[in-house]
């Protein structure tokens, strides 16, 4: 019915956001910031493997209300003549509306539920006023809805291992993935014990100069008594007077 409003933006003002989810309580990042648009529920980024072929809008956190992207939101309604704000570089939109006491209206634009103060040319501070008011004066709420069959996370939305560990990420389209292929970075597990011999380097210290030399660990060792004499900084020679004119 188009005097009514969709399952989905229902949930969006009834369904909790950034409080902990039940069934992760055990692991960190488990803030409910997602919500699931064909579930109608909000959860976790642990959660988003079990909706992965739904569609999922993420909430975000704005002055202390729940916020999300106007380009995300605008492929699901209509989203003109509501005063977006700019966070990280990106336009977001306040879900519910957010009332202001005032005495006076003076000069400008005024939210049509909640008279809010506006810039020019909005009329509504938030997706939660607008609705409202296209359903009080026009009653339906179909023209300004729109077919939207996919919507997923952004590629920089993180979604942790499901052991808690923070610091990687799960293999899914939507997670960011780093990967690193420097071969200094890794050794091999059969020749650890020789890399480690070869690569690494010692610092002999000489006891007369009191400087530093580095040099390369065979894995092989064999030093001779000449290698090892000429290691010793040697006894300067008797000093030459040159010959007199």
């Amino acid at each position: 019915m188009g005097n009514r409003k969709p399952a989905w933006l229902e949930a969006l003002y009834v369904q909790k956001f950034f409080t902990a989810c039940s069934t992760h309580e055990h692991l960190k990042k488990n803030e409910k910031n997602i919500c699931c648009l064909d579930c109608c529920i909000s959860i976790c980024p642990h959660c988003v493997h079990f909706h992965r072929l739904h569609r999922l809008l993420q909430v975000r956190r704005y002055v202390y209300h729940d916020v999300v992207r106007l380009e995300e939101l605008e492929r699901l309604i209509d989203c003109s003549n509501v005063q977006a704000y700019t966070i990280n570089s990106a336009k977001v939109v306040f879900i519910k509306m957010r009332p202001q006491n005032r005495q006076l209206k003076g000069s400008g634009n005024f939210c049509t539920s909640c008279d809010r103060c506006l810039q020019e040319p909005f009329i509504h501070c938030s997706l939660g006023c607008k609705v409202d008011f296209v359903l009080k004066h026009y009653r339906d709420l179909t023209p300004f809805l729109r077919v939207c069959n996919s919507l997923q996370l952004g590629p920089d939305f993180f979604i942790p291992n499901d052991n808690g560990d923070d610091d990687m990420t799960n293999e899914t389209p939507h997670s960011t993935i780093m990967d690193y292929d420097d071969p200094m970075s890794s050794c091999s597990g059969s020749s650890s014990s020789e890399n480690i011999s070869v690569m690494c380097t010692k610092f002999v210290r000489k006891k007369r100069s009191g400087l530093y030399t580095c040099g390369r660990i065979s894995s092989n060792p064999v030093h001779s008594e000449e290698d090892m004499a000429s290691s010793i900084s040697r006894r300067k020679g008797i000093p030459q007077r040159s010959p007199m004119c």
